[in-house]
């Protein structure tokens, strides 16, 4: 065994070289990630394991690019980990009319090379992160640290740092961006062959999509957000926070007008824990949510107290006072527009003013009818088995029998009324058919 052992050992490590010697040796590899809404902890996470993954496969990195900056997130770190990675980063704001603001555009500066599509917008570089909570280097820190990007890279300078959004054409007069490409696959090709700067050097790029076999094959593959992830990032802004608390919450008001818990409840619950995982991610103002909650609950205390009064006014000034503070600590990019708040503000009047109230009352004219069936007498208008036709108080109504089948044609007594069904029992004395005129 001693004399084996040696000879197994080297034997693995041939093996080992000569995988390794294989893998450098095969077929360029791309990935292309959409990296697309507000970069928050989850978006974050998906684009650091990405260039992770991307370095141990030596794949060129394409990030396909449409935001408006960091959700509290570290947007300098973020930037600085695509300009160290050892693998090429490619980021292209695309397609039209995708933006990059931000930390968006600290992307650009920080990449390999960068790249806009016609009809995309570029800046304005500030604010980096989209919530005020999170502190940011100064202006003047930024753009040092872009230039010094740019230097290692040996783009070109001088760099443009734009205070408003402005077109592809611009970024690529300021040399913000170097590519102008209209999709994936132009990008790809006008950037093959070309030299661009990594953190392990100089890297020729290997992108062109082959076409005839004569050419070069490159593998590329495209990745995006999985499923439960693609959800949670769309429930972490402002917007679909709002969204799903006003609609979670009205789902809970109708299930309070109905005898029971039903699809609506559960569905309410459904998007206001969505809500609630996204205010863990999004700033908020407890005293915007607060006021918010409060005048969902007014108005439908008012509903139960079938009146539309006083506490329905006051439920709607505090739901729309809560809609506009709740989401103060955030940029105007992703903030509530105020035809979002005005068009869920009138909503809410016609909703818990007049749709749940008119519900309420009918179904209470519903119920009172239906109580006063108790008692009365009638006749099956077909075999109950245990439920079937029933006819009383000159209406066909559907009836299911306490105790045993019924016969068509026999004389009943209702006993109780469970909704829209009549639970009824031959009237005592009656024979089979004496109910029959």
């Amino acid at each position: 065994m001693r004399r084996v052992a040696p000879f197994l050992l080297l034997i693995g490590l041939l093996a080992a070289q000569a995988g390794s010697v294989a893998a450098q040796g095969g077929d360029p590899s791309v990935v292309v990630a959409k990296i697309e809404g507000s970069i928050d902890s989850t978006l974050a996470s998906f684009l650091l394991d990405l260039v992770e993954d991307a370095e141990a496969e030596g794949s060129t990195i394409v990030l396909q690019l449409d935001t408006a900056g960091t959700l509290d997130q570290d947007a300098v770190g973020l930037a600085e980990r695509l300009h160290d990675a050892t693998v090429p980063v490619i980021v292209w704001v695309g397609p039209s009319p995708a933006k990059a603001q931000g930390a968006g555009l600290l992307f650009l500066y920080a990449a390999s090379l960068g790249a806009v599509a016609p009809g995309a917008g570029v800046g304005p570089l500030e604010p980096v992160d989209l919530t005020s909570e999170r502190p940011a280097p100064s202006r003047s820190e930024l753009e040092a640290l872009a230039n010094s990007w740019v230097r290692e890279f040996a783009r070109e300078a001088p760099v443009a740092f734009p205070d408003q959004p402005v077109p592809a054409a611009a970024a690529l007069e300021g040399n913000i961006a170097e590519v102008a490409a209209v999709s994936v696959v132009g990008l790809l090709e006008e950037i093959d062959r070309m030299t661009v700067g990594t953190g392990a050097g100089p890297v020729e790029l290997r992108t062109k999509i082959a076409t005839t076999q004569s050419q070069d094959p490159v593998n590329v593959r495209f990745t995006e957000l999985g499923p439960v992830d693609r959800v949670l990032h769309s429930a972490a802004s402002p917007t679909w926070i709002y969204v799903l608390l006003v609609l979670g919450l009205a789902a809970l008001a109708f299930e309070l007008t109905q005898p029971g818990f039903g699809f609506a409840g559960f569905s309410g619950i459904g998007m206001i824990g969505l809500a609630v995982y996204g205010l863990t991610v999004v700033p908020f103002s407890p005293a915007g949510l607060g006021l918010l909650v409060l005048g969902i609950g007014a108005m439908t205390l008012d509903v139960r107290l079938r009146r539309l009064g006083l506490l329905t006014a006051a439920g709607l000034v505090g739901f729309a006072a809560g809609a506009v503070l709740m989401f103060g600590a955030v940029s105007d990019a992703i903030d509530l527009s105020g035809w979002l708040i005005g068009g869920t503000v009138v909503g809410a009047l016609l909703y818990w003013g007049f749709i749940l109230t008119v519900a309420v009352k009918t179904r209470e004219r519903l119920t009172s009818s239906q109580r006063g069936l108790v008692g009365l007498t009638g006749e099956t208008r077909g075999d109950l088995e245990p439920e079937g036709p029933v006819f009383v108080k000159g209406a066909l109504w559907r009836g299911r029998s306490a105790d045993g089948p019924i016969p068509s044609g026999t004389r009943i007594r209702v006993r109780a009324v469970d909704g829209l069904i009549l639970r009824v029992e031959p009237d005592p004395g009656a024979e089979p058919g004496s109910g029959r005129s």
